[in-house]
Parts: C-alpha cells; structure tokens; sequence
C-alpha cells in the first residue's frame, strides 16, 4: 500500500506535445494525483539549464519533483508512480508471468515505440532530421504484431490496464501524426478507444492538420 502522501502537487516538467511527457501526465491523472505541468521552452535550451538538469541528467523531458523526490525517464516515473500513489500490483503486474509481461512492453516503449512512431512523429511535428520513411516501416512492423497479440484481448499485459497499456499510449495513438495510418490495425483501434474511455483519462494536445 502507498504510504502517507503530502496534498502538494507532483510538478511535472515537460513539454506539452511530447509523447513521454504524456505517459506521466496520463498516469498522474488515472490515479488522481494532483499536478502543476512546468513547460519547458526546449527551443531555446530550457532543458539542458543548470537548475534543469538536476533534476533530469540528460536533459530530457519530463522529470518530475515530488515533494524533494525527483526523477527523470518516463517509464521509471510511472514505476515509481504506482508504488508510490497506486495499488502497485494492479499497475506492475500480480504474478512473475505479468511482471515480466509488462516489463516486456515497456522494454518496447523504449525501444520499437521510440525508434518507430515516436521517431516518425519527431520529424512531421518537430521537425527532426531523421530517416522518415525507416521510422514508418519500424511503425507498421511493431502494429502488425501488436494488432495481432491484441486479438481477443482488452489490454496489452493483463485483463486490467498496467503501465505497459500506459507506456505505450501516446505514441500510438498519435501516430497518424507521424504519417503512420491506424487503419490497418482495428485491435489497436479498440484499445486505443478504451483507454480514453477510463476515469480520468487526459489526452496529448493533436496536431490536426498532421493527423
């Protein structure tokens, strides 16, 4: 059980249309956790100030600063997230066999997610100079499987969500930005509409004219 919890917001630095930014920001809303967004203007260097890279060595987004507790990387702030404000086993999994499962699919987020829809939103959105056509395979390989593992299943980890449905969200749901059509991929669809079904549920701003 989460122990006692102070009622000052968890401030999140981050940058509003980022898809790691996001993840925390959808976790913190599902578990009710009270938040002030710290925008960072990472077009003139916010994230690599001295005060800024403190808290996120890498002088990446987000990073977060609980209350003296700070920490940076997506994926361990929902970790640390769920233990902290969360039933812990519903979110990081109740036997070995779904621990390790969404250990898997946040392996993924950082790796087939990162390098696919992630990568090919980071040239139509911010305009990075990348391979655009080697993201949008890498995109479509990974839905193709995981349209398939979604058959017959509501959630990626689990019969529940986890932070494996949470991590890989943003990126996916926002792919369409990123020149990388859900059509094909219904399950994914579906899951997708689910998770912006939950209580609570925040969405990531869209870019319509790119979707």
């Amino acid at each position: 059980m989460p122990d006692a919890i102070s009622n000052a917001p968890v401030k999140l630095f981050r940058t509003p249309k980022s898809g790691h930014s996001h993840r925390v920001e959808l976790m913190l809303a599902l578990l009710g956790i009270p938040y002030e967004p710290v925008d960072l203007d990472m077009a003139n260097g916010a994230h690599k100030a001295p005060d800024y890279l403190k808290l996120s060595p890498l002088g990446q987004v987000p990073a977060i600063d609980d209350n003296g507790t700070t920490l940076s990387d997506s994926n361990a702030i929902l970790t640390y997230l769920a233990a902290r404000y969360g039933d812990e086993a519903t979110w990081t999994g109740t036997s070995p066999a779904e621990k390790a499962e969404v250990q898997r699919w946040l392996s993924i987020a950082a790796g087939e997610i990162a390098s696919g829809p992630c990568a090919a939103r980071l040239v139509t959105v911010f305009g990075v100079e990348i391979d655009h056509e080697t993201a949008k395979a890498k995109a479509h390989a990974l839905f193709k499987v995981m349209d398939a593992h979604l058959e017959g299943r509501d959630w990626l980890a689990a019969n529940r969500p986890t932070l494996a449905d949470i991590a890989g969200y943003s990126y996916i749901a926002h792919a369409p930005e990123g020149g990388v059509s859900l059509s094909p991929y219904p399950n994914i669809r579906a899951w997708i509409a689910r998770i912006e079904a939950l209580p609570g549920f925040v969405g990531m701003p869209r870019s319509p004219e790119l979707a």
